[in-house]
């Protein structure tokens, strides 16, 4: 039996609960990877919820949520530890009679330790979530870092020895799949592929966190963003930006999904100029009224 989850059914109930309505694939992924106590490698294009998933994973499980950002050049001293150099410093320099053996002892201790997210998830003895986001963004070199701690939930530290974990976390991996990760990663994890959601589903999204707005209304934004993404864009509109779009409709009380309204709200869906000459030409945002978008009633 899993110590986060009992059930599939269980995983839906509470990640809806907390605010993140998952496909049967996703709840059946994150029972599993909790079940069988392994990472859970998430790919899939920007915006999509991967982030989203991790939070609602520690919200429903009322588990710390620790998070590694990943950037080009992230070393082991950004993702593990760091000996803090600077009290290490002082303290020889207060001790600098006592002989370097002795001093040694002191200075490699806890007292000196900064824990970063990998380290500290690791030693933490509550309930975790560790977030490793965006990894194909960091170098290679991260990923042979991280199969010690995927691999055996331990990291070596040669002054202190193995530190094992006493409980361990439950693990999510992103990616946006704009470089392949390495074979002896993925094995390490199981693997869950998001890609943009049903419109069934992200209607059921936006009613779910904008409530305020009506289903017909929700309903013909939704067949818009899907439109928009139909689109060679340069930055196709994300999840979260259908649901900002929903709350902006709300509150300019929009109720007739106009070319004008659209239009003139573009900018919460596209980010780029080239992407709203593209939209404003290809979905003919010059007419009074989209076709099939009128929701007056």
């Amino acid at each position: 039996m899993s110590r986060f989850f009992d059930s599939v059914d269980q995983v839906t109930q509470r990640l809806t609960t907390a605010g993140y309505l998952p496909s049967t694939d996703i709840a059946t992924a994150v029972f599993l990877a909790g079940h069988l106590g392994k990472p859970l490698l998430i790919e899939g294009p920007a915006g999509v919820g991967k982030t989203e998933l991790a939070r609602a994973v520690a919200t429903a499980t009322d588990a710390a949520m620790v998070r590694l950002q990943c950037y080009e050049g992230i070393d082991e001293a950004r993702a593990l530890y760091e000996w803090n150099h600077a009290k290490q410093l002082l303290r020889i320099t207060a001790t600098e009679n006592e002989g370097w053996d002795s001093t040694r002892d002191h200075v490699f201790t806890e007292e000196f330790l900064l824990q970063r997210p990998l380290l500290a998830a690791i030693r933490n003895p509550d309930p975790t979530v560790l977030l490793i986001d965006e990894l194909d963004k960091a170098d290679v070199e991260l990923e042979g870092l991280l199969l010690e701690v995927l691999g055996d939930f331990q990291v070596s530290i040669p002054e202190l020895g193995t530190i094992t974990a006493v409980r361990k976390p439950f693990v999510i991996l992103t990616s946006n799949a704009n470089r392949d990760l390495s074979e002896a990663l993925k094995r390490r994890c199981l693997y869950l592929h998001i890609d943009y959601p049903t419109a069934e589903l992200e209607r059921a999204i936006v009613r779910l966190k904008v409530p305020e707005l009506d289903a017909v209304t929700a309903a013909a934004a939704v067949e818009v963003v899907g439109a928009l993404r139909q689109l060679s864009l340069r930055k196709s509109p994300s999840i979260a930006e259908t649901v900002d779009w929903a709350r902006t409709l709300v509150t300019l009380g929009a109720r007739n999904l106009t070319s004008g309204v659209v239009r003139s709200t573009l900018g919460v869906l596209l980010k780029y100029q080239s992407d709203h000459r593209i939209a404003v030409e290809r979905l003919a945002l010059g007419a009074d009224v989209l076709p099939g978008k009128d929701t007056e009633q």
